[in-house]
């Protein structure tokens, strides 16, 4: 079969954590940011590695890249002359000693029980035996004076273990060892252990650079601090796919469009700074789109840009758009020069939701019989867009996806009637980029905006945001910050705008997830107000959304479609 008739089909990963750091102080407040580097963006680099064949399109936020050189600058730093590790947990792993209070000590040892316990905990029989020994002295915390040091450090080793990327444990010898070894770990089993963590963050980004220069990869980018562009340009677009929806009292983002701005030409400069290339494509945070964020994109020459199925749907229903239909094409937006891609969300989801409960082989061979039947039931020249996060998927998988990702990337690659390509390349053939009046504004998420504004808890959110923004810029308009002050506030105003933080407010959400996220969005706007020399108000110091919810999985992913 000819290229030009094999049905196209793109990969996308989106790798994302958000600004875990404290600016002002440089510790990382949670760590999630190394914990899925030494698992999944290993795993992701090391399949396609194994699979020269495949292709995809992987996705940095910028943020992000500049955490995983941080964390490789400052254990590279311990490591040779005894520097500081700023975050806790992985100071712990290689501290000589465990901390002597027992209210430390606990917050030390429950902290690694944050890890699925099916396929992380489980699987490993001297883990579960230590989880269990934790939880039991939850519920008896006079207990803790008998816990002895070896305890800490054994569960220290076993969580830093679960956390592991396959590729890693099938490959190094000195993993093997750890695992096999399964308890009374010494300070050299630990230093070992860092030591490879180290080497991980140190060359996982320049093994994805050698990828992209193989041609393997599309290497593409997010907005700096992950905001979500269109209601930064424009809060009332939230009415576009929610007519109903409650708003913040604040009318609109006071500078929205200037701060967009800021956050793709920081983006961009950031990405070159690690990639060497100027991006051809963007995937707005959580492919949050509307039609001045499509725009604005093409002021920053970007070729293509992608967003969910349901907005594209949303889109076709519009009377200007009568007549135009099929997901499976990129499209052009009337007066924009970014043609945008639109993920197929039954195809995506099934990745994020359901095969994890799959034998491998059925669920890639379910994989491939939808896409032959989109292929036979479709006119040619279509693109089936898989997007999805690149991270939290894999550790409801067997074996961190290990097994599935072989498979996927095998099959897919050799399958005579699929071309697996990237955006740019689909863009190359000359492939049909159909027109669009009209847009509708929305998200990946449903194709609205609901998961980061339009209830309550949100909503506060977005008014204290809106608060802190008119500060700074009565700080710049009075003209009292220095050069190096703006630059700070600069960066701390753009974390303050990340979308993590909104994604986690209400009551839906895990308690836990919910009072972390919530906690550290009211340091950012703590510490941003004290970098334009302000006092910080009061109400910064009290919680104002809980959680107690139980979504799946723990809230981390969301599906494109509402069920």
């Amino acid at each position: 079969m000819s290229d030009k008739n094999k049905l196209q089909v793109v990969v996308c990963w989106h790798m994302h954590q958000p600004e875990y750091r404290d600016l002002q102080t440089g510790e990382f407040i949670l760590p999630w940011t190394y914990l899925h580097v030494i698992k999944d963006y290993v795993d992701m680099a090391a399949h396609l590695e194994a699979v020269p064949e495949a292709k995809a399109v992987v996705n940095f936020a910028p943020i992000l890249l500049e955490q995983i050189e941080e964390y490789a600058n400052q254990v590279q730093g311990f490591l040779r002359n005894g520097s500081a590790i700023k975050d806790a947990l992985l100071a712990a792993l290689a501290a000589p000693t465990v901390p002597e209070s027992p209210e430390d000590q606990l917050k030390l040892v429950k902290d690694c029980l944050k890890a699925n316990r099916e396929r992380q905990v489980n699987r490993y029989p001297a883990f579960q035996k230590l989880v269990e020994m934790t939880e039991w002295l939850e519920r008896h915390y006079g207990a803790l004076a008998y816990v002895n040091p070896q305890f800490i450090q054994d569960i220290l080793v076993w969580y830093h273990l679960a956390w592991m990327g396959e590729s890693v444990k099938l490959s190094d010898s000195r993993i093997q060892f750890l695992i096999a070894k399964g308890g009374t770990y010494t300070q050299r089993d630990r230093l070992e252990l860092v030591q490879i963590i180290g080497e991980l963050l140190e060359n996982v980004l320049q093994r994805y650079k050698v990828l992209a220069q193989k041609g393997q990869i599309e290497l593409s980018v997010t907005p700096y601090a992950h905001p979500i562009m269109p209601l930064l340009l424009d809060l009332n677009s939230t009415h576009e796919a929610m007519p109903d929806a409650p708003m913040p009292e604040l009318a609109n983002y006071p500078g929205g469009e200037a701060r967009v701005r800021w956050h793709i030409e920081q983006g961009i400069q950031t990405f070159k700074r690690f990639f060497g290339v100027t991006p051809k494509g963007c995937w707005p945070s959580e492919g949050s789109v509307s039609e001045k964020t499509l725009e604005i994109l093409g002021d920053y020459g970007f070729t293509w840009a992608a967003s969910g199925g349901s907005v594209l749907s949303n889109s076709l229903n519009l009377p200007e758009n009568d007549g135009i239909t099929g997901i499976h094409h990129p499209y052009q937006l009337s007066g924009t020069k970014t043609a945008c891609f639109f993920r197929d969300d039954g195809l995506s989801d099934l990745i994020g939701f359901e095969y994890s409960k799959w034998h491998s082989d059925d669920a890639v061979a379910d994989l491939l019989h939808h896409l032959d039947n989109i292929a036979a039931h479709e006119p040619s020249q279509k693109v089936v867009s898989i997007i999805m996060d690149g991270e939290n998927a894999w550790e409801y998988f067997p074996d961190n996806g290990y097994h599935f990702l072989r498979a996927f990337y095998s099959q897919l690659a050799a399958h005579p009637a699929i071309d697996l390509t990237t955006f740019s390349a689909c863009l190359k053939t000359k492939n049909i980029v159909k027109p669009l009046s009209r847009l509708v504004a929305g998200s990946w998420v449903y194709g609205s905006f609901s998961t980061w504004i339009g209830s309550v808890d949100k909503n506060r959110g977005w008014d204290m945001l809106g608060e802190v923004k008119y500060a700074f810029d009565k700080a710049l308009s009075d003209k009292r910050l220095t050069d190096r002050q703006i630059q700070l506030a600069n960066l701390q105003l753009a974390v303050c705008e990340g979308s993590d933080w909104f994604w986690w407010f209400g009551d839906y959400n895990p308690g836990v997830a919910v009072s972390s996220f919530e906690k550290q969005f009211r340091l950012n706007l703590a510490n941003l107000y004290r970098l334009l020399g302000e006092e910080p108000p009061a109400y910064l110091a009290l919680s104002f959304t809980q959680g107690s919810g139980d979504p799946a999985m723990g809230g981390a992913m969301r599906p494109g479609v509402e069920h």
